[in-house]
């Protein structure tokens, strides 16, 4: 079962995130065989960290708990709220085989919420701007709760654009970064 995990920084919690940053890669380090896509969103022109992605393969919803909430940071006060869902990779890739790399061109997070008639249930065609892409759902994948996509785009606007307008509860897009132990 793959799984979309977003940790959500609590505001001023930066400091705690630094110190914890050895503690969350080595922990981040025991699921690597199984991540899909992970990195940190961003703001403002220093890039300042304000939540953490994490697009994984487990075996069920109580070892996808146990990733979201045994996480350091988790513990220790750093985020103010989790999304957790169930979650399918439409492009069946993981970030690494993404064909336009790490680098080159601004990537974002775009994270369109929802509930009733799936929008956006197929990959969207000419998008080879797309580095992870698919359904939110819930526990036992059977309510499509939005959609979820990592895109290289030129600004926010142009990532916004990978989802269908007027059809979502609620569109966040934030700045990501390819994310990972830092070699």
């Amino acid at each position: 079962m793959e799984f979309f995990c977003y940790h959500r920084d609590r505001p001023g919690s930066l400091p705690l995130r630094r110190e914890l940053l050895e503690r969350h890669w080595s922990y981040m380090d025991g699921y690597a065989s199984r991540m899909i896509a992970r990195g940190p969103t961003l703001a403002g022109p220093d890039d300042v960290p304000t939540g953490s992605v994490h697009i994984l393969g487990l075996p069920d919803v109580a070892a996808a708990r146990a990733f979201a909430f045994d996480e350091p940071g988790y513990q220790a006060g750093v985020y103010r709220d989790v999304i957790l869902r169930r979650w399918r990779n439409l492009l069946g890739r993981t970030m690494g085989e993404f064909p336009g790399g790490r680098t080159g061109g601004d990537r974002f997070l775009v994270l369109g919420l929802g509930s009733g008639e799936p929008v956006d249930a197929a990959v969207p065609p000419g998008r080879d701007d797309l580095i992870a892409y698919g359904p939110l759902l819930s526990d036992d994948a059977s309510a499509w709760l939005g959609t979820a996509a990592l895109v290289r785009a030129k600004d926010a606007r142009a990532a916004r654009s990978v989802l269908t307008p007027g059809r979502y509860a609620d569109v966040e897009v934030h700045r990501w970064r390819f994310g990972g132990r830092p070699s």
